[in-house]
């Protein structure tokens, strides 16, 4: 005998991808701190790099200054000083006030002096809060200090470029991997509806002949004149129309809803009519309503079906001995609530948000499909809501069913 559905390969798959979605969570997050924290690292080394290149930039005026060797000035000057093309500095006195000797700032040329004076000042505010300025030591033949000036700069454009570089590619990364998962998840859904309707087609179809057989059968047992008073023939009729009326609810399922304004208790009423008869006698269902018409957009058949299935969850739940207490009121934004209560095992909060999934049942025959097929009439068909409003272990369970009005 084939294993129970709910213990297939995919259905463990399906009610555990939360776990797996939490799994790839910690695993997208470890590669966004490993990727952050390496470029971290590489713009530091860099930064320390343009560091003691603005240092050696610093030592070679103090060279030019101290030799008197034109040969050797000259080499200075071209090698070192002008080699340094990306980073921008400015030579300032030891009050901090900029002299005119600067490099790679995007300065305008035959700017005049007051003004470039108020720019250059502009700039080492900048350059003071980016980074610490570096010394330059004028000394005299004795070696002792004449005065101090000081070199001020920032970042080079590409040690910039580069720590904005993780963001850019992080968010890059977020916004294609969400428009991705938009698709798969659209596509995942769209599939999931195709099977769903599939099934529900075919499952009809295969109980149309059997059906249309019996429903001849019992024509013929009600114009024998031996068995047309028999008493198990308006049951029958009964379980052969509710038949009929399940198969009409297949049929239902992938087509356009057509939803009707019905009253909600009237429909209540005629679900626990026929279930009463068919569950324990030591269950008691109570109905109450606020307000003497409360109706609502109902599709009558695949409603029915939705009440009928939490009510015999409700049963199993209770072991066939307790109360159902089905509440109707008014709610807010022209919809009407119905709380369905029960005193039976109740719901453990680690299950809670597993009810709907496909496959998960506490049953050993069940098959998990009850309040999946309930949940997807009430939202997909009916625009509505149902969930679980409360429940404790040993206490007992509440699901509310939100509909429109």
């Amino acid at each position: 005998m084939a294993r129970p559905l709910r213990e297939t390969a995919e259905l463990n798959l399906y009610r555990h991808k939360s776990t797996i979605k939490i799994l790839v969570g910690l695993i997208a997050i470890l590669i966004v701190v490993v990727s952050v924290y390496y470029n971290n690292f590489i713009v530091h080394m860099l930064k320390e790099r343009e560091r003691n290149t603005v240092d050696l930039f610093a030592r070679s005026i103090e060279f030019m200054a101290e030799q008197g060797d034109h040969a050797n000035v000259t080499f200075i000057n071209e090698n070192i000083i002008k080699s340094n093309t990306t980073i921008p500095v400015i030579l300032a006195d030891q009050m901090g006030e900029p002299t005119l000797d600067y490099l790679n700032l995007d300065i305008p040329e035959n700017l005049p002096e007051a003004a470039l004076y108020e720019m250059l000042r502009a700039e080492i505010v900048n350059m003071r809060a980016e980074n610490e300025p570096i010394q330059v030591i004028y000394r005299n033949a004795a070696n002792q200090v004449e005065h101090v000036e000081y070199v001020f700069y920032r970042n080079s454009d590409l040690l910039r470029q580069l720590s904005y570089y993780p963001f850019i590619q992080l968010s890059t990364i977020l916004l294609f991997g969400a428009l991705a998962y938009l698709a798969f998840s659209y596509s995942r859904t769209a599939e999931q509806n195709r099977v769903w309707v599939g099934l529900a087609k075919e499952t009809a179809h295969q109980l149309g002949t059997p059906l249309s057989s019996l429903m001849a059968w019992l024509e013929y047992l009600r114009a024998d004149e031996r068995t047309q008073q028999h008493e198990a023939l308006p049951e029958m009729a009964k379980d052969l129309e509710k038949l009929h009326l399940i198969t009409e609810r297949f049929s239902n399922i992938g087509s356009v809803p057509v939803l009707e304004l019905t009253s909600v208790p009237d429909m209540i009423h005629n679900s626990i009519n026929y279930l009463q008869k068919r569950i324990s006698t030591k269950v008691k269902i109570t109905v109450s309503s606020v307000g003497n018409d409360l109706r609502a957009q109902l599709n009558p058949h695949l409603f029915g079906w939705v009440i009928e299935n939490v009510i015999k969850n409700a049963v199993d739940a209770m072991s066939g001995i307790g109360t159902i207490d089905i509440r109707i009121a008014p709610g807010s934004n022209n919809t009407v609530y119905i709380d369905i209560v029960d005193n039976g095992k109740g719901i453990s909060k680690a299950n809670i948000k597993k009810v709907f999934q496909p496959g998960f049942t506490t049953k050993k025959r069940g098959w998990g499909l009850g309040l999946t097929l309930a949940k997807r009439i009430i939202d997909h068909y009916h625009q509505g809501r149902i969930y679980v409003k409360q429940s404790e272990p040993n206490v007992g369970t509440t699901f509310r069913i939100v509909l429109r009005s």
